[in-house]
């Protein structure tokens, strides 16, 4: 029964509203029994993925519930001048980066989960209402690179549920072995800290701010790039690791700015790391960077006769299994209808519909 008018106020709509998906998503990955050989994923939004494996290992890579913008007015510029976009364009204003996907899972309603890991320190890849629910819900330790750990316990995580990795280091959770690797996330060494004029000089260590991972199953190996741009370097990675699945951060650049590797670049990248599969990312989540990946896809085909991956388009909250969707080539939401006719239509006459 809807509820009265008078029963009804803005906490009422955040709570009876918020999140858009509710526990759906929540209980189709506590209900997933992967099979042994095979890899279970949810695109969460932005890069953030939750990676199920047939030792019940659950682990969510840059788990983000917050939001963008949510007003018009421009803080004072002292305030912002720091502000990664600004360093990189000299622009003043904030850019208009308004979320554009739903929330599809409840960080409050986890119940179970191995791993909180981050690639980087950007607002959009590390969260402080998943750190508080997981930490308030879970025993899950927190690993990412030094500045991750520095804000997770800013924020309250305490310090034995960190662990600081830079590339070379490997961790194992369960039938999961994860090797971190080089960044080529350039807009994170323009990310404070330090505060103030960087004219001049030397960029910080990229290693203390972010990372690339490779993600070793018992189903399959996957290969989460973060916000990394294009680097020649994807070669040597390709190289050294065998890779099923590749996860390349995509996005139309605003005038004056480079943030999000192109179409040509993300095929680039795919082509680099001798992937089996292409899954581009990250193009979902901000209204000023939002592109249609119909644009990817053409131009995967265009070059179809020398690209010898397949390139996956997934929608936001959608599962995909590794190795059973690999030839898919886009993710549509499940329709239902499949007990139609259990029982007798309740119609006026047969024909009515």
């Amino acid at each position: 029964m809807d509820p009265s008018i008078n029963d009804i106020d803005r906490d009422r709509w955040l709570h009876d509203v918020f999140p858009e998906w509710g526990t759906w998503l929540n209980e189709e990955i506590e209900e997933e029994n992967v099979p042994e050989d095979k890899l279970a994923m949810w695109w969460l939004g932005c890069t953030g993925i939750w990676l199920k494996t047939p030792g019940n290992a659950n682990l969510a890579f840059d788990f983000w519930a917050g939001r963008g913008r949510s007003t018009k007015e421009q803080p004072p510029f002292e305030e912002r001048e720091d502000f990664q976009i600004s360093r990189m364009t000299g622009g003043r204003d904030l850019p208009p980066n308004l979320r554009a996907i739903p929330m599809v899972i409840d960080p409050f309603a986890i119940k179970e989960i191995d791993a909180v890991v981050s690639t980087h320190i950007h607002d959009d890849h590390i969260d402080p209402y998943v750190a508080s629910a997981v930490c308030g819900n879970t025993d899950a330790p927190f690993i990412g690179p030094q500045l991750c750990v520095d804000k997770w316990e800013d924020w309250g995580v305490p310090e034995d549920r960190t662990r600081v990795v830079e590339p070379g280091d490997t961790f194992s959770i369960k039938d999961v072995e994860v090797k971190a690797l080089k960044s080529f996330d350039r807009t994170a060494l323009i990310t404070k800290p330090p505060s103030g004029d960087l004219r001049g000089e030397m960029p910080p260590d990229m290693d203390e701010r972010a990372v690339n991972y490779l993600i070793e199953t018992p189903g399959g190996t996957v290969y989460h790039s973060g916000d990394s741009h294009f680097s020649n370097h994807y070669f040597k990675h390709g190289k050294d690791y065998d890779i099923d699945v590749a996860f390349t951060s995509y996005g139309k650049n605003p005038p004056g700015s480079t943030d999000k590797m192109t179409a040509c670049d993300c095929l680039r990248a795919a082509q680099n790391l001798d992937t089996e599969v292409l899954i581009p990312y990250h193009y979902d989540l901000w209204s000023n960077q939002v592109v249609d990946p119909r644009e990817m896809e053409m131009l995967h085909d265009f070059n179809s006769h020398r690209l010898d991956f397949s390139l996956f388009i997934w929608r936001v909250g959608g599962k995909f299994i590794y190795p059973d969707h690999k030839d898919k080539s886009r993710y549509e939401y499940p329709q239902g209808g499949e007990d139609s006719f259990t029982d007798e239509p309740n119609l006026p006459y047969p024909s009515f519909l």
